[in-house]
């Protein structure tokens, strides 16, 4: 659930909204739309820059989804808002590739991550 006390903030060009500022003391912590923080705290105008310098682009990148006694998936976000995360498998820009979907909660768990160097490559395994 989102707090009361956080404030959405929108990119001025297009109103789409990129995340939360929050207060902590005096001072504002930026929130990615993943409910995870993007600065420690700051200024108000350095967490509004924060949010807008990370801007959307990385909910369109590959991620990986850690797994308890499974590889890791390459997986895509679906779906991200306060209520919970959904990705899926990665399908690799394939119309005809069969996905598993996997619904998580809001804010984001830490299993959910960027890729990194060493990551599998490959087709994700389609089981449940």
């Amino acid at each position: 659930m989102l707090p009361a006390t956080w404030i959405e903030h929108r990119r001025p060009d297009d109103r789409e909204p990129v995340g939360w500022i929050r207060p902590e003391g005096d001072e504002w912590v930026a929130v990615s739309l993943l409910g995870r923080d993007l600065t420690g705290p700051v200024d108000w105008l350095a967490a509004e820059e924060a949010l807008e310098e990370t801007g959307l682009s990385w909910l369109a990148d590959v991620w990986t989804l850690e797994r308890d006694g499974g590889e890791p998936l390459r997986v895509r976000l679906v779906e991200v808002t306060p209520d919970g995360v959904v990705v899926q498998t990665d399908d690799f820009g394939a119309i005809d590739v069969p996905v598993v979907r996997y619904d998580l909660p809001w804010p984001a768990p830490d299993a959910l991550r960027p890729r990194r160097a060493g990551d599998p490559d490959g087709w994700a395994p389609v089981t449940g």
